[in-house]
């Protein structure tokens, strides 16, 4: 139990972190993987520091081992970044205390699966816990609408990536990025239904 709480801490810290982030307008901070990210980056420094306190070889090995991975590796996303880390610190927690190798391993594939679990239940209530990012590196469903007038359900929707008027043209053009094809295909039902829209175009990225 002892263990366990600083745990919770760090998890709930970065949690907390991110929506405060939100709350004042930096809407970076709800992507998927940046959320994911503060949850997960507390621990695998948790771990990192319990793994080299009082080892002065073990930390220099640390930072050459994560500094291979930062200036050597493209990395797409925060999160790609941070998943290299984690494997990482579980491989060197595991040479000085196995306990602590599992516990950031079960502690990280906790937070990847509640984060997704807590999207389908806001999704369930017409709301989203996070949103899609073209720069994730993840395949994304793309639908671009173009209409001659406003669309205020679209304007509002969760999905919403960015949004450009035409005014010499007068067109408004819509790009909702959705995780799935079966969301997408279920937006673009309503759209057809309404006869708002003059052009829908779908992109699989």
């Amino acid at each position: 139990m002892d263990e366990l709480k600083p745990l919770i801490l760090l998890v709930s810290s970065g949690l907390i972190l991110r929506f405060s982030l939100t709350y004042v307008g930096q809407a970076w901070a709800k992507s998927h993987a940046q959320t994911v990210s503060f949850m997960i980056l507390p621990v695998i420094t948790y771990v990192i520091t319990k793994t080299i306190s009082g080892n002065i070889a073990l930390s220099l090995g640390m930072i050459g081992a994560l500094s291979i991975v930062r200036f050597r590796h493209p990395v797409k996303s925060a999160l790609e970044l941070i998943i290299y880390f984690d494997l990482i610190t579980i491989g060197i927690a595991t040479s000085v205390r196995t306990k602590w190798a599992i516990q950031l391993l079960i502690c990280s594939v906790l937070i990847i699966l509640l984060v997704k679990f807590a999207q389908k239940i806001s999704n369930k209530f017409g709301k989203s816990f996070y949103n899609m990012s073209f720069n994730e590196g993840n395949i994304t469903n793309t639908l671009e609408i173009t209409a001659k007038e406003r669309i205020d359900f679209v304007e509002k929707n969760d999905q919403l990536s960015n949004s450009i008027i035409d005014i010499k043209n007068q067109d408004f053009i819509y790009r909702l990025n959705f995780e799935n094809r079966k969301d997408l295909e279920e937006f673009e039902k309503k759209l057809k239904d309404l006869n708002l829209v003059d052009k829908i175009n779908i992109v699989i990225s």
